[in-house]
């Protein structure tokens, strides 16, 4: 198959907006990067989705005729419509001209992910991809993750694919990249394997919170969305007594695969309870970085290169106390010439292609799924 141009959307765990991103691929090389861009939701934007984000129990099964069911209705209409605005509002640049995508890979919103409930491991993304196709008159590919949970799966990291292809255009060796969502997660990459669903090619996992934590003690503390530059944690003090008052531990010592939902710590908060605003900032990002740095562990060689990526890059004094405890160089994605911030939306633009040849997105190594997994629907107009 030739080099394809896709587009990628993704909203992520911060529900603050949508990312979106051109790629030129044929599901294996990554040819060219087109443009892309972030666009927030308008404050009282997507309020029913924000409802089911906030509380997924009363709308899971939800009858049609309910007042459950029409809200989620109203939820999934909003999620679609909104990647439908972001997709136009991107293609209407000129710079998309030369760039126009034959598909379109939508993520959708995850309100919740339980690959390990005990009566069946399930995941869950709002948005209509078929209502989406329809809406952009283009093939669009989506619900990436239940093929891999329904063959015993994770669902999840679906970024280490993509990592593999990005490690293959940037001629080192062996590289992790570390993504600083709500949650933390972190290829170890060998470019030099034959594909990425080669034994010894790949290994990705969650990692543990990575902004999730910090994010809503200042939201709750400060009515503030995050740490903006990290400053509160660098103006205090890290409690290590605090750091060992949660469960994160024995995740973090848990072999993979494993994967996260983003409120699964939310007790760490608690354990925050008498500290200061900035005391608690400190403490919720060390934690972080120890998630981080405990993923060494788990790797099958050491990384020469740390590349991060997601908004926790952003937060300097968060890659300070990573690079603190990561035995490697740790570079910020432009360093290399990438875009941290679009990485994710280019993921799923480069997945969307995978998903249309057949290929696999994911391996045993990455979700433990029992052998390479293709996924996605495909939605036509």
């Amino acid at each position: 198959m030739d080099a394809i141009w896709a587009l990628g959307l993704m909203s992520g765990t911060s529900f603050d907006g949508i990312d979106a991103a051109l790629v030129k691929t044929d599901g294996e090389r990554v040819e060219a990067f087109g443009p892309g861009g972030g666009f927030d939701y308008a404050p009282g934007e997507m309020e029913a989705a924000r409802a089911v984000h906030r509380d997924w129990r009363p709308y899971r099964g939800a009858g049609a005729g309910s007042e459950a069911g029409a809200a989620l209705a109203r939820a999934q209409a909003e999620v679609t419509a909104a990647h439908a605005a972001a997709s136009a509002r991107l293609l209407a640049r000129p710079e998309a001209a030369l760039a126009l995508p034959e598909i379109v890979g939508f993520h959708g919103q995850t309100v919740a992910h339980a690959p390990d409930d005990p009566e069946g491991g399930w995941t869950w993304q709002l948005g209509d991809g078929a209502g989406l196709a329809r809406a952009l008159n283009r093939p669009v590919a989506w619900d990436f993750r239940t093929a891999d949970v329904a063959a015993g799966g994770q669902g999840a990291p679906l970024a280490p694919f993509y990592h593999f292809a990005l490690a293959r255009t940037l001629g080192r060796g062996p590289v992790c990249f570390l993504n600083l969502g709500g949650v933390g997660n972190v290829s170890w990459a060998d470019p030099e394997a034959e594909g990425p669903e080669a034994p010894g090619a790949l290994v990705g996992f969650d990692t543990g919170p990575a902004n999730a934590l910090v994010d809503d003690w200042m939201r709750a503390r400060a009515g503030e969305s995050c740490d903006r530059d990290g400053a509160a944690a660098a103006a205090g003090r890290v409690h290590d007594d605090r750091l060992r008052r949660n469960s994160i531990e024995a995740f973090v010592a848990r072999r993979p695969p494993k994967s996260l939902d983003r409120n699964e710590f939310a007790q760490a908060l608690e354990a925050m309870e008498g500290l200061s605003t900035e005391d608690g900032a400190a403490t919720l990002t060390a934690l972080s970085a120890l998630c981080a740095a405990g993923a060494q562990a788990h790797l099958p060689r050491p990384a020469a290169t740390w590349i991060l990526c997601g908004g926790g890059r952003l937060n300097p004094t968060l890659c300070a106390m990573i690079a603190d405890r990561v035995e490697a160089e740790v570079l910020p994605a432009e360093a290399l010439g990438l875009d941290g911030d679009l990485m994710e939306a280019q993921c799923f633009a480069y997945l969307a292609v995978r998903s249309l040849r057949g290929l696999p997105l994911s391996s045993p190594a990455t979700t433990g799924a029992a052998r390479p997994m293709p996924g996605g629907r495909i939605s036509r107009p």
